[in-house]
């Protein structure tokens, strides 16, 4: 196993303001680079935007802007969502920058000297709204009559110039490649659409337009700009420095992980490889789609006005509760349903009374029975000691096998089967009747909790680095012992603790 580590979100596209969908693939990926750096690997992650096409030209227009000026504040807004989340990027690229120019032009003239880019002309589908061409037998009609492609946008036929890739001479290649990787696509329902949609049979690639200006242009013809989806999967490999096989993050590649949503896991796990096998370059090693949210039972909607923003719900419930939220309430591949009243639930009910409770019961104890140091290791351990350590030590090992499979809900319930085993152990040894009756056993089954406390606080930084910071302050962890490494060594026997403080405040509604 290489000591480097890649991951990256999507380049999100600039035609609109960041909400909830973006936020929670961002924090997903997040959570993937804080848990390799716990693991002590050299992480680069890498999130940005996706500033040309059509599409954004016409968002410009409709703005009254020129599409840089209007790149240039959308683009902003997603890096203050980034800021706002907590999100650990090691790099925010853009599009529009002249070292993603670069990296295009030299992906297109290695496609051009490889023999797999020709010029021709194209007629067919093209929904702008996609940025996408749909063959006949992919569209369907409307209510109203009138064709529209599989996501439901409308579609118009177009007929210019263009330059193509020769994707079909890829399909069995693919298709090998899938076959040979198991886990190159998660979860199963978005590998299964995409190995049937290749052996559907692929068509050569229109990778050029000319009907507008918003692209990268084309080496040697300026008359034409590269497909958006060749410009912004690209971008994957401008980060690491490509072409300079010298720039200091080009070992980087390939990336360990690209986390998209699955709308565009067809140009991530189709496009992408093939367009990289055609170059002489190693494709990604695993490409996971996460699903759609809803609001209360409806589709996200202006014009609705349910779009959930991420920032209003960070000032009202907190960072951590939004980030635990998003990857706890439903399993990632799948569409979920954001509710504020599940939101609360999960606060009030797994944060503050699970694990809040937990912490705040513990240390309390040690504060005032303890004269606030931590006890000693109970020497020997009885069954229930032993039992509840042996949870807590497996937790690296168990959240590790599913941050790698992105089941990061399987994570967190791993995490809270401990927690749950720790409430069910202090209410059971009842340390504040020990008081009374066995000092000696009450410090050993308070020293016990601390221990299972830090391995849970330690696992946990991923998914909620600023509440975990703080637990781990008030067991007095050095801000160098806080790696999964460091679990293998007990706390100091005798440490200072601070005064305890709640860290999960339950959430009360205001009564209107």
């Amino acid at each position: 196993m290489t000591d480097k580590y890649y991951v990256t979100t999507p380049i999100y596209y600039v035609n609109g303001a960041p909400h909830i969908g973006h936020a929670y693939t961002s924090i997903a990926a997040d959570v993937v680079a804080r848990w390799k750096r716990l693991e002590g690997r050299d992480v680069f992650f890498l999130t940005g935007t996706d500033e040309h096409g059509q599409k954004v030209e016409k968002a410009a227009q409709d703005a009254g802007l020129d599409p840089q000026s209007f790149t240039d504040g959308v683009a902003g807004q997603f890096r203050a969502m980034g800021e706002a989340l907590g999100i650990s990027n090691d790099d925010f690229i853009r599009t529009t920058e002249p070292r993603h120019k670069a990296a295009c032009t030299a992906l297109w003239t290695r496609l051009v000297e490889a023999g797999e880019i020709y010029l021709g002309a194209y007629e067919g589908w093209y929904a702008i709204r996609d940025e996408a061409f749909y063959g006949e037998d992919e569209l369907i009609t409307n209510a109203h009559g009138v064709l529209i492609a599989p996501t439901g946008a409308p579609v118009e036929w177009v007929r210019e110039p263009s330059y193509f890739f020769r994707l079909s001479a890829w399909q069995d290649r693919l298709l090998a490649h899938y076959e040979a990787n198991a886990d190159f696509i998660g979860p199963g329902a978005r590998r299964n659409e995409v190995i049937s949609f290749v052996r559907g049979g692929l068509t050569d690639l229109s990778v050029s337009r000319t009907s507008f200006r918003w692209g990268v242009e084309v080496p040697n013809d300026p008359e034409h700009v590269m497909y958006v989806w060749l410009d912004a999967l690209t971008n994957y490999l401008t980060a690491t420095g490509y072409p300079d096989a010298d720039a200091p993050r080009a070992g980087f590649w390939p990336a360990n992980l690209h986390m998209v949503g699955k709308d565009i896991i067809r140009f991530h796990a189709v496009y992408w490889p093939a367009f990289l096998m055609a170059a002489g370059l190693p494709v990604p090693r695993r490409i996971c789609a996460n699903g759609w949210w809803t609001v209360e039972g409806e589709k996200m909607s202006k014009s609705v006005g349910n779009v959930i923003e991420p920032s209003a719900l960070i000032e009202e419930f907190g960072r951590d509760a939004v980030r635990f939220f998003l990857l706890r309430e439903m399993p990632f591949g799948n569409d979920g349903d954001y509710s504020r009243r599940a939101l609360i639930s999960r606060l009030n009910v797994e944060l503050a009374n699970d694990l809040g409770n937990l912490a705040q019961r513990s240390l309390s104890m040690i504060a005032r029975n303890c004269e606030g140091r931590l006890p000693p290791l109970p020497s020997p351990l009885t069954d229930a000691d032993a039992a509840l350590l042996a949870q807590a030590a497996a937790l690296p090992r168990l959240l590790a096998a599913a941050i790698d499979i992105q089941a990061f809900h399987t994570a967190l319930e791993e995490a809270w089967r401990v927690i749950r085993a720790a409430n069910g152990y202090i209410d059971h040894q009842a340390p504040w009747a020990l008081k009374k009756t066995d000092a000696v056993r009450m410090g050993s089954v308070l020293r016990v909790l601390a221990e299972v406390i830090r391995a849970v606080a330690t696992v946990l930084q991923p998914f909620m680095p600023d509440s975990m910071a703080r637990m781990l302050d008030q067991l007095a962890v050095p801000a160098d012992a806080r790696g999964l490494a460091a679990l293998d060594h007990p706390l100091v026997e005798g440490s200072v603790l601070p005064a305890p403080q709640g860290i999960f405040p339950r959430f009360v509604e205001e009564v209107a």
